[in-house]
């Protein structure tokens, strides 16, 4: 046994700090979701509820990725791959808007147990998984148990990993980062099949976890190490078996990656780029006082984006990092220190930046640059580890120029900044005290820490050998404030409670389409469809559709979210054509916050009422699908819109096609009526005296394929951007099935992928 813990003791220590992080939940029963925010700030839940809340930073856990992961699980339980929303944006690409994970292996965990702890130990395993694999890799790199452990608890709640933590995406993506380097460097090291599997698999993961911009920086970081070494090593057949490993890595994701691009070229945000300058520079000072312009949980952040910009890794790594950089360094060592550097540059405002922004790249440009500072906690994590040995070597070699250097460079530091509070007080007082406030600890942290790294040269001193462990404590304890300030665990009961109302909407509305108040929260949780919608990479064609509503013409959609023109001048005709039937009204709003001024209008019929909500129907609305006896032909968008919205349109009887369909409809009686709608099939019933065009008033993708009694048959887009299908007379059975090519094509690319993995094991 104490030889078991003499070797294992760093592991056991990784253990036990998450252990205390995460004790809300083993030992209280909390979660790891900001469920108080939910229910205090997002309808309906706040017509019933209202407490204080921890952290009110983070709306796209609740708004997004918590909803979509529920649909992702219902979807797969049902025998169904994950590929469609039908209840955002009159249908919605599901596993292709990326954020999802539809592909993730962590998924698995929702088969095993209760939704609530699923989504619990899927975001706690972040920081452990971090941390472990920051560790196997500093030990690859032959640092000692000490130096690896604080490099290992400075990355696992460094600050991306923290304030990103609750969304279960960002941090999945980045945290293979230091696994594939390891297997690379061992590779370098000792050649093996295993060393190359670790590469690609640990790709194919982070790939898959929800988040493509940081897997690209992972992505980058993994290739770049390979070069760097290769040369250094004038190691070119390692460097070419790596290679190999990565694009090994990449083939396994593509059911993922070539369904992301199509939607990624056919949504808005293909035409969008960020113009942000990156992080300010003097905001760096949050890399030694994270909250020195305040914090969002004090509710005193007053400059800056806290999350977007987070990068503390603690006090003493960051000196230790710096002490690193002072001496005569290793080779790998300026590895870490280039990937770093160059981070810092794209992040900040500097010519990179700009180049970054300018150069327009898909997926990249159009993200926040700032995000890449992550690569720059992680340098100075690795480098902190290469610090503490350097420290030690000094000692021993009673080396005093770099820490001389290091307590210089501190000094002035420290001197300049409270200068500033002090003296030069460029700011209003009440920003000063926030700043003054929150430089306490760290001054005093980097005080403590550099008279440690000086008690390390008295030889007289007996304890010098505990230094390390005390330096590790500190750390521990300094990482653990940080990441227990941000980090919200809330009553489980909180997370997506029900009320009266969202239980009888399900079984009321059924296929039908409601309007509310409301956001993406309330509509994949609870099964109800909606026509608007919050993702990056929603439809742009939809968006335009939607944009046209406010006054007939085409316009530039919203970035990333849709909402209905409630005001619009074809408002009324829209909600018709989109079956909207129902819609659901806070009773405290009176007529101030009206979902939809339909007490102008007698269709609209009250159903329900209880203490918070009242529910009205729109008796006149037209069916989710129904059939039509004429068509009009129409291929330039504005003309399609224009026809659309002209008062002589018969909408219920008439649909705009882009060609001219297979069989021509005519006049005659017909009947249509859904036998399954799920989220990659709808099975339709429909029986009619003569030829028919039927119509769905869900969105058209070319992903989606139909067939009439078996048989394979065109499916139109109708009315700018809706499904219809050309029907002879009769009773027919119509299937329209969710299954695109991007998504085969995937999946016999990941199957190469395999098969050349398996043959790299005997040849390689």
């Amino acid at each position: 046994m104490k030889h078991i813990f003499t070797r294992f003791w760093p592991t056991f220590f990784i253990f036990v700090v998450w252990f205390i992080f995460s004790s809300p939940y083993f030992l209280k029963g909390l979660v790891p979701f900001p469920s108080k925010y939910q229910v205090t700030f997002f309808p309906p839940w706040s017509a019933a509820y209202g407490m204080p809340v921890k952290n009110n930073a983070m709306p796209d856990v609740i708004t997004q990725i918590y909803p979509w992961k529920r649909l992702t699980i219902e979807t797969w339980k049902m025998g169904q791959v994950p590929l469609w929303n039908p209840y955002s944006f009159s249908g919605t690409p599901h596993l292709a808007n990326y954020q999802s994970a539809v592909l993730s292996p962590i998924n698995l965990l929702f088969f095993i147990l209760p939704e609530v702890d699923a989504w619990s130990i899927m975001i706690l395993l972040q920081p452990l998984l971090a941390g472990l694999f920051m560790y196997f890799l500093l030990r690859t790199l032959e640092r000692s148990k000490s130096a690896s452990l604080i490099g290992s608890i400075a990355f696992m709640f460094c600050g991306f990993m923290t304030v990103w933590m609750a969304y279960g995406t960002l941090g999945w993506a980045i945290l293979w980062l230091p696994l594939a380097l390891a297997g690379a460097s061992r590779q370098f090291n000792r050649r093996s099949w295993w060393n190359i599997v670790l590469v690609s698999m640990s790709l194919a993961f982070s790939f898959v976890s929800g988040h493509f911009q940081m897997s690209v920086y992972v992505l980058i970081a993994v290739v770049a190490y390979i070069l760097y070494e290769a040369v250094r090593r004038k190691a070119v057949k390692s460097g070419i078996k790596l290679i190999f490993a990565v694009v090994m890595g990449l083939l396994l994701t593509a059911p993922q990656l070539l369904p992301s691009m199509e939607a990624y070229r056919n949504s808005v945000r293909s035409q969008l780029f960020t113009q942000g300058g990156g992080i300010a520079w003097h905001y760096l000072v949050t890399l030694f006082a994270p909250d020195f312009y305040g914090n969002p949980v004090t509710r005193n952040d007053w400059y800056g984006f806290y999350a977007e910009w987070a990068s503390y890794v603690g006090v003493i790594p960051l000196l230790l990092a710096v002490f690193a950089m002072l001496r005569k360094k290793v080779s790998i060592e300026w590895f870490f220190l280039i990937l770093g550097g160059v981070a810092l540059l794209i992040a900040t405002p500097s010519p990179f930046n700009w180049l970054i922004v300018h150069l327009r790249l898909p997926a990249i440009s159009t993200s926040y640059s700032a995000r890449i500072i992550v690569l720059v906690s992680f340098s100075l994590s690795a480098l902190a580890g290469f610090g503490l040995d350097g420290l030690v070597e000094d000692w021993q070699k009673r080396r005093f120029a770099s820490l001389r250097w290091l307590c210089l460079i501190t000094g002035a530091f420290l001197v300049s900044v409270w200068a500033v509070i002090f003296v030069l007080r460029p700011l209003p007082i009440d920003k000063l005290l926030i700043a003054r406030r929150n430089l306490y600890l760290p001054t005093g942290l980097s005080l403590a820490a550099l008279g440690l790294f000086v008690l390390g040269f008295i030889r007289s001193f007996s304890i010098k050998k505990f230094i390390p462990f005390i330096l590790i404590g500190i750390v521990a304890f300094d990482m653990l404030r940080y990441v227990s300030k941000w980090m919200p665990f809330d009553p489980r009961q909180y997370v997506f409670p029900t009320m009266k109302m969202l239980e009888y909407m399900p079984k009321e509305a059924g296929v039908n389409r409601v309007l509310g108040n409301f956001g993406g929260e309330m509509a994949a949780p609870f099964h109800l469809m909606f026509t608007e919608g919050y993702d990056a990479v929603y439809q742009r064609r939809y968006g335009e559709f939607m944009s046209s509503v406010k006054d007939g013409y085409l316009g530039q959609p919203e970035r990333s979210v849709v909402q209905f023109p409630k005001s619009g001048l074809f408002a009324e005709q829209t909600l018709q054509l989109l079956g909207v039937k129902y819609y659901i009204h806070k009773k405290s709003d009176a007529r101030n916050g009206w979902v939809y001024p339909f007490w102008q209008l007698q269709q609209y019929v009250p159903i329900y009422s209880d203490e918070y909500f009242e529910v009205y129907r729109n008796d006149k609305v037209l069916p989710r699908a129904f059939l039509v006896s004429s068509y009009t032909i129409a291929t330039a968008d504005q003309k399609i819109l224009d026809t659309l919205y002209d008062p002589a349109f018969d909408m219920r009887n008439r649909v705009i096609l882009e060609e001219k369909p297979a069989i021509e409809p005519t006049s005659g009686e017909g009947t249509a009526g859904f036998v399954r709608y799920s989220p990659n099939e709808i099975i339709m019933k429909t029986t009619s005296a003569a030829p028919k065009l039927l119509f769905l008033s869900d969105v058209y993708d070319k992903g989606w394929k139909a067939t009439i009694d078996g048989n394979k048959t065109r499916l139109y887009r109708a009315d700018y951007d809706f499904r219809a299908v050309s029907l002879p007379a009769g009773e027919h059975t119509i299937r329209m099935f969710y299954w695109p090519e991007s998504f085969q094509i995937g999946l016999w690319l990941a199957f190469s992928g395999f098969i050349l993995l398996i043959y790299a094991h005997r040849h390689l």
